[in-house]
Parts: structure tokens; sequence; C-alpha cells
């Protein structure tokens, strides 16, 4: 008996699905968020401790150009996990679970991350 058996399994060549990107970017970006925690929290307790410390951070935040930068894409990966977040727990509940409704809530998640990193970038260097 002969199975006929896939010959080219090279992932680089399959085409995902927009709904598969959306789930990576969410994984991606709650790694990102939890790893920034590690940094963020002691420096929220940096702040906190004086008024001298916080107008050290404010100072360093507004003429640093890569902490803006870096700060700008934590906050950019955060906007992006809360926005898939809301799209899997409307999913969860039922609505947007066929291909077609799934693609178009992927696509509407991802939309309204770039705008939403495009509006969290004016905020910062503006």
């Amino acid at each position: 008996m002969k199975r006929e058996r896939p010959t080219n399994l090279a992932i680089q060549t399959m085409a995902l699905p927009i709904t598969a990107y959306a789930s990576i970017l969410h994984r991606v970006s709650g790694v990102i968020v939890w790893v920034a925690l590690v940094v963020l929290l002691p420096l929220l307790v940096f702040a906190l401790q004086s008024t001298h410390n916080f107008s050290t951070l404010t100072s360093l935040f507004t003429e640093n150009f890569l902490i803006q930068f870096i700060v700008w894409g934590l906050l950019t990966a955060l906007g992006y996990y809360c926005l898939g977040t809301i799209k899997h727990i409307i999913q969860e509940f039922g609505y947007f679970e066929e291909l077609a409704s799934g693609c178009m809530i992927s696509r509407v998640a991802i939309g309204l991350g770039i705008v939403l990193s495009i509006v969290i970038g004016v905020w910062i260097w503006l």
C-alpha cells in the first residue's frame, strides 16, 4: 500500500491566514509586555520614592530618543496585546468564529494596532 505524503513541508513556502498572524502578534506582544514589567516596575518604585527621582526619570524620558523609542515600542506592544485580548474575548462569546468573520476581526485588530501605534508615537514625540 503506497501512501501519498506531502513532499514540501518548508514553512516559508506556506501561506498563513491573517488569523495566524494576529495570534502570533498577540503572543509576541504578550511576551514583550511581561518582560517589560521586569524593568518598568522597579522604575515605578524608583520614581515614587521622591520628587527628585521622578523629575530625573522625566528629564531622561524627554531628552533621550532611544528611551522614547523603547517606551513607544512597549506601549505599542501593550496596546496590541489589549486589542488582541478584546478580540479573543469577543470570539469566546461566540462571535466571529467562522473563517471569513475571523479574518475580518483579525484585520480590524491589526489595523487598530497600527493606528494605535501611530497615535502613541504622535503622543510621545509631539
